[in-house]
């Protein structure tokens, strides 16, 4: 599937896009492990995401986020991997594996989450979704970001799961 059968899928994309969702389809149609990065930074710290941000704050949260990309790289092979929305400022993202971009406009995504059944835990649950305005103009400061790291970007908004894992494996093939 990737041209290295032992390097990883990293998807990114903004907060509640759908990359942990996505990983585990995907880990389905491919037999690969999926890892979600906030999984490891809760593992790591012991520690709540949300407690890190209100505890010890942001600064605390991306040190972790940047020891949780170097044991990716040193460690994790042939698998996907779903990775919080800043995990692009990591200085070793492209050293981890394949880069795959889930992108939606931002509208989207936040319907996507108001929609859910459990979307007051989502919300809650995302530190820097708490100012909307604030959120949006962080979606569009990093859009330039993601694109330039992506090896591959997939549109993803009203479209299933599924849909969108077949077109990554079918992308990957190429």
């Amino acid at each position: 599937m990737c041209a290295d059968k032992n390097k990883n899928i990293v998807l990114i994309g903004f907060m509640g896009v759908g990359k942990g969702r996505t990983a585990r389809v995907l880990a389905e149609k491919t037999g690969m492990y999926a890892l979600d990065c906030d999984d490891l930074i809760e593992s790591f710290s012991n520690n709540k995401i949300k407690r890190i941000f209100r505890d010890e704050g942001e600064q605390a949260f991306r040190s972790l986020e940047r020891k949780t990309a170097v044991w990716l790289e040193k460690n994790v092979t042939g698998s996907i991997i779903s990775t919080g929305g800043g995990f692009i400022n990591v200085p070793n993202i492209r050293d981890i594996g394949t880069i795959v971009y889930l992108h939606s406009d931002f509208d989207s995504i936040i319907k996507g989450i108001e929609n859910h059944p459990n979307a007051e835990k989502k919300i809650r649950k995302r530190p820097l979704l708490q100012n909307l305005e604030a959120a949006r103009k962080l979606f569009e400061s990093r859009l330039p970001i993601y694109r330039d790291l992506a090896e591959i970007e997939i549109y993803v908004a009203e479209r299933s799961l599924n849909r969108v894992a077949e077109e990554i494996v079918e992308r990957l093939a190429r």
